[in-house]
């Protein structure tokens, strides 16, 4: 008689077993009693693969009622997220918060041409009269985009079509020259009331590059283009309202009164999510402002944070907050909890808040501390919703900024909100951050500070005589497009689903919740052993 068991009993041996392999996540944080977990902490163990990574849905809901195709948001830094790093965000399936560290008007701006980039029927179409000039054109090209611009009697919706001015159109004339001389006044146009199936079968026949519709009297009503036609085919992730097939749009405020004018000029522009913006969000002012903001806008969806317990995220709960921000300290420029000495390790504070908001159908956000793939997946494990990245994003084509060269490396600045540099005030006129932080810094340059800006609000500041810095300034080396990036965390994202035995971002957090998805503490060896260790060189591509 063989000493070992049959091999077709093993399963029914492993079921005779009192414990499993590994910790569930109540108890890989319960048996922490010595401090908080950061991602790096803990793994996740692999589960049973019997489908491909490719089937794997990472659709996730990111407040009450808005749900992406991705978990990815941008931080509403100004190294981060300005109108470029939105737009890309939302064809790619994510979003971006576009930050507050400028007027009112250039950040409705921004949120204006995140709306326009991509509709169905573009509703509110830019329109020029006949008298305009081909100066307008350009100015329009180069603030939003695009020069494709319907002639109206009145330059205004809803008068009579007359044309369509396009980029060829303008090509090899002066400036001044007057748009009615000009204007292709051959246009195919589609009747009110065609839908969006039988307008865009249209477009693709007629190989134009707009197609107006008009109504009865022929009065411009709306506009359809075949840039939007062609990102509905290459962007199938697109985050899209389903009522206005519009991308959305996200932005952050402060909690000042001044504030409250600032998110009217935002609603106006189309805004659909609105980020409150402070360091430490369990604060009478956050508290006060979110009440306003669904009192005010209750169509609109209310970020709130930042917090890392559950008792602050209680008080934003029932301040009326769709969404609750986790994360204090944990970004990589920022040293809160160095300097302030508050704060809490990620992944813990993930888990509680997350634990917590969960029981109020609240979704949590993961803000800081995202490094690569794994961390993104652990964030997600510990209950997130989606992950907020900064320093990740930042270096990419689309992030706010021109590169620089510095120890011959081609580099962008980055910079944290509560930074010095951040809470000066940018020059009279200027926008955006600095082009070059470090080569600035060492050139001399100074900015002039000023009382109130975002940046100082965000760290309840703006009163202080000194200071008090809670980021760094810095550099970040060049990464491409996000156009590149951003599948490629998709992929892993799918693919470490896949090796956890997850279908979906859904089916990941119940089995974390069931006690099915297990997890495994890392120790300082155990972290060496799981990176690249014992080569003498080596070089790391992380996609092609």
């Amino acid at each position: 008689m063989s000493q070992f068991l049959d091999a077709k009993t093993a399963l029914e041996h492993l079921r005779t077993y009192q414990s499993r392999d590994g910790l569930s996540a109540a108890e890989l944080m319960s048996s922490t009693k010595h401090g908080g977990l950061t991602y790096n902490d803990f793994l996740l163990l692999p589960g049973h693969i019997d489908f491909p990574a490719s089937v794997v849905s990472t659709e996730s809901r990111i407040t009450r009622n808005v749900v992406l195709k991705t978990p990815f948001m941008s931080s509403p830094m100004d190294t981060v997220t300005e109108t470029a790093m939105a737009v890309n965000m939302a064809l790619l399936g994510g979003i971006g918060v576009i930050h507050h560290n400028q007027t009112p008007e250039e950040q409705a701006a921004m949120v204006r041409a995140v709306k326009r980039h991509e509709n169905g029927f573009i509703t509110d179409p830019v329109v020029l009269g006949p008298t305009g000039t081909v100066a307008d054109v350009l100015d329009i090209k180069a603030r939003l985009g695009f020069c494709g611009i319907p002639i109206t009697e009145t330059g205004a919706l809803g008068a009579k079509l007359l044309g369509i001015v396009t980029s060829r159109d303008i090509q090899f004339h002066d400036p001044s020259t007057p748009l009615g001389d000009i204007m292709t006044t051959d246009l195919v146009t589609a009747p009110a009331g065609v839908t969006l199936l039988e307008a865009n079968a249209l477009l693709r026949t007629c190989k134009k590059g707009k197609l107006p519709i008009v109504d009865d009297k022929f009065r411009l009503i709306s506009l359809l283009a075949r840039s939007d036609l062609l990102k509905n085919q290459n962007f199938p992730l697109s985050s899209k309202s389903p009522v206005s097939k519009q991308l959305y749009a996200a932005a952050a405020i402060g909690t000042r009164d001044s504030d409250r004018e600032r998110l009217k000029v935002l609603v106006g522009a189309g805004l659909d999510i609105v980020n409150v913006d402070s360091s430490q969000g369990n604060s009478i002012y956050q508290l006060e402002m979110i009440k306003w903001i669904k009192a005010t806008y209750p169509h609109l969806e209310v970020v709130a944070g930042n917090v890392v317990t559950r008792e602050q995220a209680a008080m934003l709960i029932h301040a009326g907050a769709d969404a609750i921000r986790v994360g204090m300290g944990s970004g990589s420029i920022c040293i809160t909890q160095e300097v302030m000495a508050v704060g809490r390790p990620q992944a813990t504070a993930v888990h509680q808040v997350a634990e917590f908001a969960s029981k109020f159908g609240v979704p949590v956000i993961a803000d800081g501390g995202i490094s690569n793939v794994g961390h993104v997946v652990k964030a997600l494990a510990m209950g997130a919703s989606a992950v907020m990245m900064g320093g990740l994003l930042a270096g990419t084509e689309e992030a706010p900024g021109e590169y620089f060269y510095h120890e011959g490396k081609r580099v962008k600045a980055y910079r944290g909100m509560g930074s010095i540099e951040a809470m000066e005030q940018r020059s009279v006129g200027a926008k955006g951050p600095p082009k070059a932080a470090a080569a600035s810094k060492a050139n001399g340059v100074v900015a002039v500070a000023e009382k109130g800006n975002a940046a100082t609000a965000r760290y309840f500041s703006e009163t202080s005589n000194v200071k008090v810095a809670q980021g760094v300034s810095g550099d970040v080396q060049d990464k491409g497009s996000i156009h590149k990036f951003l599948p490629y965390l998709h992929t892993g994202l799918q693919h470490s689903l896949q090796d956890a035995g997850q279908r979906s971002v859904v089916d990941l957090q119940a089995g974390v919740r069931s006690g099915e998805v297990r997890f495994e503490l890392r120790t300082a060896s155990a972290q060496v052993e799981g990176g690249v260790h014992g080569l003498n060189s080596y070089t790391k591509r992380l996609f092609a």
